[in-house]
C-alpha cells in the first residue's frame, strides 16, 4: 500500500532542492550531530532572570536586529550572550 502525503509548499520545495542534489551531507556528521545536541541541552537548562540597563538607543536597535531575524529581542540578546559565553 502506497502512503500519500499532503506536503506544504515549503516541504515540496525541499523536497524539490533535494531531487536536484542542492543538499549535500554534513561532513563529520557525528561530531556536528554531537555539538547541536549539546546546544540544545544547553538552551534547555534551567535559567535565572537578571536585568540589565540598556540605552534606549541600543535597546530599539536590538529590537529592530530582532525584528529583522523574526524572533523576540529577549531570544536575540540571549543568542548573543550564549555565543560569547560558550
Amino acid at each position: 500500500m502506497k502512503h500519500v502525503f499532503n506536503l506544504t509548499k515549503e516541504e515540496k520545495e525541499i523536497e524539490a532542492a533535494c531531487e536536484r542534489g542542492e543538499y549535500k551531507s554534513v561532513p563529520n556528521f557525528k561530531k556536528e550531530k554531537a555539538r547541536y545536541e549539546a546546544i540544545a541541552r544547553h538552551t534547555l537548562a534551567k535559567t535565572k532572570t537578571i536585568s540589565v540597563r540598556l540605552t534606549e538607543k541600543n535597546l530599539m536597535k536590538l529590537k529592530a536586529a530582532a525584528a529583522r531575524e523574526g524572533m523576540p529581542y529577549q531570544t536575540l540578546i540571549t543568542s548573543i550572550l550564549h555565543k560569547h559565553v560558550v
